[in-house]
């Protein structure tokens, strides 16, 4: 618990680097991403699951989540044969020499994360591992899971060290690649700097630290962005009621070195497969150890009234044309775009709201599946969507819905409302259509 924080020593593992056998365990987004960038970067690496149609997807080189990128790397790295999938773990560890954990922890009733596919892998492979392996915490794991993990292994033989992921969807490769900085948490110096060295060739400021300290950085960094996005979504709300511009006041406050220019922009809400989980999570911890972390609670509360707020707005409007069943046009599902992940999505949540006073809704996204629980008529186009409608709805930042032609939307609605959530559109050059966007805290 009170290790000491061991220094890296750059020199010493950029000249003993080479290049190492590692098992990779899970292939989600984290898994997947990570294991092909680990064999792009001439590692070994053989990635396990236990989903027999997801293994033979990825060995047909079709991958069963959209991510830039990494397709074609996947099938390029199976044919230098540094890139292998199966289904036996055993097998997959019994040469590695390093074990990346790369396995679900989805929220848990409790607000805490689910830890048992994890404790159930750790029990499986204990005992098994070759001495001196490294087992690496890669996904989200609450604070102090590297020592449940090192405990569950019970092998003084073989160390385990905290190695959170920093990769948005639909960036997941460059981030991996090109980091704004690599995280490791290590009870044991030299198991870090051998964790350190799985990275040579990429250029990134590496934070070497215990693992209570790293596991707390990527929940700490989710809650930040997260209280960001709630201030940001909160002071487009106030630009509305005084008549200001929320995009120029935000415009005013990047400029400060000590807000910056990331995360500025309003939008519907956060949600995604991280925030929701990692704040609900750090909210859980915090209460655990009798240190309630309140403004992440605020956060939280302030997303969900937020989502709300953009509903109610979407109703009003709806409900301003006049019409008995007002056809509306949902523009995006997935909780951003370049991805097709609807996990937690403020889109779906908008959407049920919607559904429960309107019955003419219906819902494009160039990429996302519909999820099964949501029962919406989907359009194949997003001229489809907005032909005939009385509202329009842009839910996420899809560029091709930032093309729109305001002559072409124009012929397309039979009203005159765009609801813009993402600032995509200039209202301007749609007002001369005869077009009404409406953004939140802008004229």
């Amino acid at each position: 618990m009170g290790a000491k924080k061991p220094a890296l020593k750059w020199g010493k593992w950029f000249m003993n680097s080479s290049l190492h056998k590692i098992a990779v365990l899970g292939t989600g987004y984290v898994g997947l991403t990570t294991g092909t960038c680990l064999a792009h970067l001439g590692h070994q690496v053989v990635c396990v699951d236990n989903d027999l149609k997801k293994l033979e997807m990825l060995d047909s080189g079709i991958l069963p989540i959209f991510e830039n990128g990494l397709p074609e790397l996947v099938r390029e790295l199976k044919l230098t044969g540094r890139l292998t999938f199966t289904s036996n773990m055993m097998e997959a560890i019994s040469a590695a020499e390093f074990v990346f954990l790369c396995l679900p922890t989805p929220q848990g009733h409790d607000g805490f994360a689910d830890l048992s596919a994890i404790t159930s892998v750790v029990k499986q492979i204990s005992g098994k591992l070759l001495p001196n392996t490294i087992v690496v915490n890669k996904s989200t794991v609450p604070v102090n899971s590297a020592f449940l993990v090192r405990d569950l292994l019970n092998d003084s033989r073989v160390h385990v060290v905290s190695n959170p992921e920093f990769l948005r969807e639909g960036s997941a490769v460059n981030d991996f690649l090109n980091p704004d900085r690599i995280v490791i948490g290590s009870e044991n110096q030299i198991a870090g700097e051998r964790v350190a060295g799985l990275y040579l060739g990429i250029r990134s400021p590496v934070v070497v630290t215990d693992p209570v300290s790293a596991e707390s950085i990527k929940y700490m960094a989710n809650a930040f962005l997260a209280l960001k996005i709630s201030f940001v979504n909160q002071a487009a709300s106030f630009c509305d009621a005084v008549g200001a511009d929320v995009l120029e006041v935000m415009r005013g406050l990047s400029f400060d070195p000590r807000i910056g220019g990331t995360f500025l922009t309003p939008g519907p809400g956060w949600g995604g497969s991280c925030f929701p989980k990692d704040t609900e999570a750090l909210v859980a911890m915090a209460k655990s150890v009798d240190r309630p972390m309140s403004l992440v609670e605020e956060a939280i509360v302030a997303n969900q009234n937020h989502i709300n707020a953009v509903a109610k707005l979407i109703r009003s409007e709806a409900k301003a044309t006049g019409v008995s069943n007002p056809r509306i046009a949902l523009l995006g599902l997935s909780f951003k775009a370049e991805t097709d992940d609807t996990r937690c999505s403020p889109a779906i949540d908008i959407i049920k709201n919607l559904q429960s006073e309107f019955e003419n809704l219906i819902v494009f996204d160039p990429l996302a599946i519909t999820p099964i629980e949501l029962e919406i008529n989907r359009a194949k186009t997003q001229e489809e969507a907005m032909k005939g409608a009385d509202v329009t709805a842009i839910l996420t930042e899809w560029s091709a819905f930032k093309r729109l032609e305001p002559s072409s939307v124009r012929s397309l609605m039979r009203g005159n409302v765009i609801i813009d959530t993402r600032y995509l559109l200039e209202s301007e050059q749609f007002s001369r259509h005869n077009l009404h966007v409406v953004q939140i805290g802008r004229k």
